[in-house]
């Protein structure tokens, strides 16, 4: 674009960059806008070239944040030139100015279709590099057959077909389903054979856009594009222009390694071992040099060959090799070859069984660990962290012991003692790693630690003296962590009176060192110490007067302490000790805590991935891999003596889960002055809930609301964020958060986790495999209605025994409407193939949110809506018998604000919502209910909005929940017995079976 000969525009530019403020640049800016305005204004006595002009001053000013709407079909007008200099000016100011959705797009489809079915190469370039800017809908349905021809024409230049392909790859990415590519395999792999490398790069990218949507198709594709890499690895007719210090097109090589991680396998051995010789030849050639550019090309190429490598399972001595590359890059100087080197080892590390020769490479790996680079030391840290077992446990626990880098504290802490529990030669020495971790990390190291130090030791009657011993010698030091204090304090609690035997144990001497950390301890930390004190008293035998004075001394002070939790504990443990031996039945010793996950696993996962490079690990994740599913799988204790199994974590491979999976672990807690252990699972209307499928469970409904969701309710949230928005404001909206059970058999449950806001949804499948064998074929198809954009991560065909998948599911509402998504789910146990459909929560009412009015609010409102369509009335008749308090909590419970006293009739019922969707944005709906006391079967309905089928969409959906809702306080059901055997399900019972799905999902 030369500009240079537009003297008025670079004098404008010039001006703009000399102004001395921001007021200067408006002023400006404004006199130029009036200036343009005129003289479009006056458009016939404009010349194109003035024209051209003033829509590049224009894109200008919007470049500089101004409003330049009124020229918008100026520069939409330009398209239509005769000649390229204008049509140039109005396909790139066209592409700035306007996005997709914008109605302006319609006038110019004709246009833009007659230059890409012309014969002038220059303009077709243009166009569909236009289109492809934009995208769109109505792109995609009009240009997409026009563009598909281009693309397998024979007749045209390469660099025409190049500008095909980039722009159907643009189109066929924003709408799948629009553009028809049925047949296309044959047409696919026709290009591939194409000479020109530019050509073949930009199909390259086509391809993996529709392998990756539906690589079953392309089959005929896998043996071509293994010939692609042979002949970029022989150097084999390929042209300077495409070789990049020395590396044959290394843009088209990943490209190519890229679409063929898509494909399951390859069976056929002699493509197999073709793309084997170029892997090898891959490996071999590449190492590090001092050019920078010929480093990043072909490290890019390396590790890309990598992946493929592990997705091919390749053979052991190949995977060795991989390794040992890996083990140079992480040995140099340069940083950023380190850390790719870290990254690379550990994905390998999660995919393939390369860990004894990961092993060799300790050293060095513990060397990174105390690298400069944080993220380096981060990498470094997750690599240990996956290639410990019980052979190397006790060396890496002990280098994170003595690492000493604050930035990383808690992280290290963290991992340390998952690792120390996981891989214990025996347990004392675990109990000696965790007390030292609290010891030299106290500030880093959280609750959820030494609560599972009290579980083992709680449930292993052999390691309790040990346990009290140790916790003995830490209480010596002048000045310990609080959380060392907790630990000490409720292990000498328990199990002290073991030690009575051994020289400073006795009971009097235990209460002295731990009585000398009271009053340096906070409120929560007292209340652990005076439950350590009533347990010290219930031992106390033979009973010492002056131990039992001192300690009832202490229940005396607190007595009146200002914390309700510390007087209710001091008041009951003095009223207890009155009791003598009764004391020794109440306060006895805690009894073994059930065998269950551990909760550091959640923290771990938490902490794996950087903040600042989780966006771009989850799309580099999405681009080369078949599935971005986290599996969570269930591993056997490595010794005897442990008796609870955490959990280990294996990626496919790097991705982070966008919503929190909770394993539910809880610490001891104390209630009522005696010391007791709340278990969450209790609050789980499945066992498998908690512990399985990894994701909090629904709460037991507190109220009778919450009573009436657990029954089986369509359409009713069971979050009721109430937000009062005046007014209306998308920004100001709240989220409504909601999870359950979708659907479950004796070896299979299928989880949901969900956030909504506005007219957006997220959401996670949590497939959970129960048994002992893998689950196969397994398919999971979304049916989402016409107003419903709803897209579903790709479903990994096999799930591992016991273990986890997390499918994220993004869900756009497009417009108002009362039809529900399905979800099309099936799998193979054994020789039973098992399928349903199961309803979505993606309803009605989630995107609703709650807005309060005032009543000089409401009536202008309610006023200016007047008639049908955007004003409906309705005579509702077999409605449940509500009072109105009860009817209220309903419609508030689907995010209906109900106003008190809007209305002067007490018999009658106002409330208000607003309603989000793509179309409609943030509509305001009003609602007035008219009951008869009389007769409360039948209502006078009214609902009022600004969109005609949003106000009948909402009507019938308030009529559906009044007329088939049970009462609100009837009581849950109790659920079905589950099958012995897995029954296929059919559509039918699987929609309507309220046993087959959380209501309170809905």
């Amino acid at each position: 674009m030369a500009l240079s000969g537009m003297r008025g525009l670079s004098v404008f530019i010039s001006d703009v960059r000399n102004c001395q403020n921001k007021e200067q640049e408006r002023l400006r800016v404004d006199k130029e806008l009036g200036n343009i305005r005129t003289r479009f204004k006056h458009e016939k006595g404009l010349s194109p070239y003035e024209k051209k002009k003033y829509v590049w001053k224009m894109l200008y000013i919007y470049m500089l944040g101004y409003d330049v709407d009124f020229g918008h079909m100026e520069a939409v007008s330009l398209i239509s030139a005769p000649k390229y200099p204008e049509k140039q000016v109005g396909y790139i100011v066209t592409s700035c100015l306007l996005n997709e959705n914008h109605d302006f797009l319609r006038l110019v489809i004709n246009s833009v279709r007659n230059d890409i079915i012309g014969r002038n190469e220059t303009f077709q370039c243009l166009a569909m590099t236009m289109v492809g800017n934009i995208g769109g809908r109505e792109f995609a349905e009009s240009l997409a057959p026009d563009v598909q021809k281009l693309l397998i024409s024979s007749s045209c230049r390469p660099l025409v077909r190049k500008k095909a392909a980039l722009c159907l790859l643009r189109l066929f990415r924003k709408n799948p389903d629009v553009v028809n590519v049925d047949g296309w395999a044959d047409r696919m792999t026709q290009l591939l054979d194409e000479r020109d490398l530019g050509v073949l790069t930009s199909v390259m990218s086509l391809l993996v856009a529709l392998v990756s949507n539906n690589h079953d198709a392309y089959w005929s594709c896998l043996p071509k594009c293994v010939k692609i890499l042979e002949r970029l690895a022989r150097n084999h007719d390929v042209p300077p222009e495409y070789t990049y210090y020395g590396i044959p097109s290394p843009w088209l090589q990943v490209k190519t390694m890229r679409a063929l991680q898509y494909f399951p396998t390859i069976e056929d051995p002699n493509t197999r071992k073709s793309l084997f010789e170029v892997l090898q030849r891959v490996l071999m050639g590449t190492d590090v040099v001092k050019n920078v550019n010929k480093n990043n090309a072909s490290h890019a190429v390396l590790f890309e060959a990598l992946a493929l490598v592990m997705h091919l399972d390749a053979e052991k001595e190949m995977m060795s090799q991989c390794v040992a590359l890996l083990g140079k890059f992480i040995a140099v100087r340069e940083p950023n070859i380190r850390y790719l080197g870290l990254e690379n080892m550990t994905r390998m590390l999660m995919v393939t069984d390369v860990q004894d020769i990961i092993k060799r490479h300790q050293p060095q790996i513990i060397t990174s660990l105390k690298d400069p680079d944080i993220s380096i030391r981060r990498r470094a840290l997750d690599l240990l962290y996956g290639m410990c077992d019980v052979t190397n446990a006790k060396d890496i626990v002990e280098e994170l012991l003595q690492h000493s880098g604050l930035a990383m504290r808690e992280e290290l802490a963290l991992k340390a003692a998952i690792l120390a529990e996981k891989f214990a030669p025996d347990l004392s020495w675990y109990i000696d790693v965790i007390l030292q971790l609290i010891d030299k990390a106290g500030d880093f190291v959280s609750d959820d630690i030494w609560y599972r130090v009290v579980q083992f030791v709680t449930n292993n009657e052999d390691l309790q003296p040990y346990a009290a011993a140790k916790a003995r010698e830490y209480l010596d030091k002048p000045a310990i962590h609080e959380t060392m204090v907790k630990v000490s304090a409720y292990l000498l609690g328990e199990y002290g009176h073991l030690l009575v035997r051994r020289p400073g144990c006795s009971p009097k001497e235990i209460f002295s060192l731990i009585h000398e950390k009271l009053p340096t301890v906070s409120t929560p930390t007292v209340a652990i110490l005076l439950s350590t004190y009533a347990k010290i008293l219930m031992h106390n035998h033979p009973p010492d007067p002056e131990l039992q004075s001192q300690i009832w001394a202490v229940f005396n002070k607190y007595e009146s302490c200002i914390d309700v939790e510390i007087q209710q504990r001091a008041v009951e443990y003095f009223a207890l000790c009155q009791k003598g031996g009764d004391l020794v039945d109440i306060l006895a010793e805690m009894p073994k805590f059930p065998e269950r996950q551990s909760a550091l696993i959640k923290k771990a996962e938490d902490t794996e991935i950087d903040t600042a490079e989780q966006s771009a690990i989850k799309m580099r994740a999405q681009q080369q891999q078949p599935s971005n599913a986290l599996v969570v799988t269930d591993q056997p204790s490595i010794n005897g003596s442990l008796p609870v199994g955490p959990l280990t974590l294996t990626k496919m491979p790097s991705i982070s889960s966008n919503v929190d999976a909770t394993l539910t672990d809880q610490g001891p807690t104390h209630t009522n002055g005696t010391l007791n252990r709340v278990d969450s699972q209790s609050a789980a209307p499945s066992p498998d809930l908690g512990d399985l499928l990894a994701i909090e469970g629904p709460p037991v409904a507190t109220n009778p609301a919450e009573q009436s969701l657990a029954s089986g309710l369509d359409g009713v949230s069971n979050a009721i964020d109430a937000l009062a928005l005046a007014p209306v404001d998308e920004q100001s909206s709240s989220v409504q958060k909601d999870s359950g059970v979708l659907y479950e058999d004796p070896y299979i449950q299928i989880g949901i986790k969900a956030e909504w806001r506005t007219h957006l949804g997220r959401l996670v499948l949590f497939l959970g495999n129960k048994s002992t064998s893998p689950l196969m074929s397994v398919r999971a198809l979304i049916l989402p209605p016409s107003h419903l954009k709803i897209e579903l991560s790709l479903v990994p065909e096999t799930i591992p025994p016991r273990a986890q998948v997390q499918c994220p599911l993004e869900v756009v509402n497009l417009r108002p409407s009362r039809d529900v998504a399905v979800l099309d789910f099936s799998y193979k146990f054994g020789t039973t193939m098992v399928s349903a459909k199961l309803r979505l929560p993606a309803v009605f009412n989630k995107f609703l949110q709650h807005i309060s009015l005032t009543a000089e609010e409401f009536f202008p409102q309610w006023r200016s809506l007047s008639g049908p369509p955007l004003k409906l009335q309705e005579v509702v008749r077999g409605v449940k018998p509500l009072s109105l308090p009860e009817m209220a909590n309903l419609f508030n419970s689907f995010q209906l604000t109900v106003s008190p006293g809007l209305d002067p009739n007490p018999n009658n019922l106002v409330a208000s919502t607003t309603f989000y969707s793509e179309s409609t944005r943030a509509m305001l709906c009003l609602v007035r209910v008219e009951t008869d006391p009389s007769d409360r079967t039948q209502l006078r309905m009214t609902v009022s909005s600004g969109d005609p089928t949003l106000t009948l969409e909402l009507k019938e959906f308030i009529k559906e929940q009044l007329v088939s809702i049970p009462l609100i306080s009837t009581p849950a059901p109790a659920p079905a017995p589950v099958p012995s055997q897995p029954q296929p399900t059919s559509p039918a019972l699987a929609l309507t079976d309220p046993g087959a799905m959380l209501a309170g999902l809905l």
